[in-house]
């Protein structure tokens, strides 16, 4: 499979990871930028956090919508979600364990920190799906595990032309069933944005 995407331009800020007791990965929407997301960070509680901002090649993470069928969007889903897990890796290896690394993206990259956290069920700090649902159909099959409580939100407005809300309905009851604590924010009107209510809910995600 071609490497569509890398690491390498990923903006790093706040503590080093050498130095940090927790980590976040931002990970930015269609047509955005590392610095566009960067500005989460400054809701997040808490000194010592070491936040990872990857850049999606040509601003874009996949080509097609993401309730396409999943092959509709190889290879370059496989290899955003091997941006995410190449990241994690690399804090884990800093020795920070999973439940000390959060997860936050916006549109395209709110259905990729969504279907990353689904494809690997443990424990992680949080998982924060803004603007998003899981990647692909309704009846995609989606493998067991257990979340272990992990606090996942899900928020999207209730007439969002990019992202159906029932595609969100369906997202919560999965992560429910992945034994997940989920927090599902419906809003009303059509703004494809970041609500105030999500941005309180991330500041109630210290990484302890």
């Amino acid at each position: 499979m071609p490497k569509l995407h890398e690491t390498t331009s990923t903006a790093r800020f706040g503590s080093p990871l050498s130095q940090a007791r927790g980590a976040v990965i931002l990970v930015h929407g269609r047509g955005s930028s590392p610095h566009d997301i960067a500005g989460l960070a400054d809701v997040i509680p808490g000194a010592g956090l070491a936040f990872l901002a990857p850049a999606a090649t040509g601003g874009t993470w996949y080509p097609q919508r993401f309730l396409s069928p999943l092959e509709r969007n190889e290879p370059w889903l496989s290899s955003a979600l091997a941006v995410i897990d190449q990241l994690v890796a690399e804090v884990l290896a800093a020795g920070i364990a999973a439940e000390r690394i959060g997860l936050a993206g916006f549109s395209q990259g709110a259905c990729l920190v969504l279907e990353y956290a689904a494809r690997h069920p443990r424990r992680h700090g949080f998982v924060a799906g803004l603007s998003g649902a899981l990647i692909g159909p309704p009846d995609t099959p989606r493998p067991a595990g257990d979340l272990q409580r992990t606090p996942v939100l899900l928020g999207c407005a209730e007439l969002d032309a990019h992202i159906p809300v029932d595609y969100v309905e369906r997202s919560a009851e999965i992560f429910s069933r992945l034994n997940a604590d989920v927090t599902k924010q419906i809003f009303p009107g059509a703004m494809h944005g970041i609500f105030p209510a999500e941005t309180e809910w991330l500041k109630k995600r210290a990484l302890a």
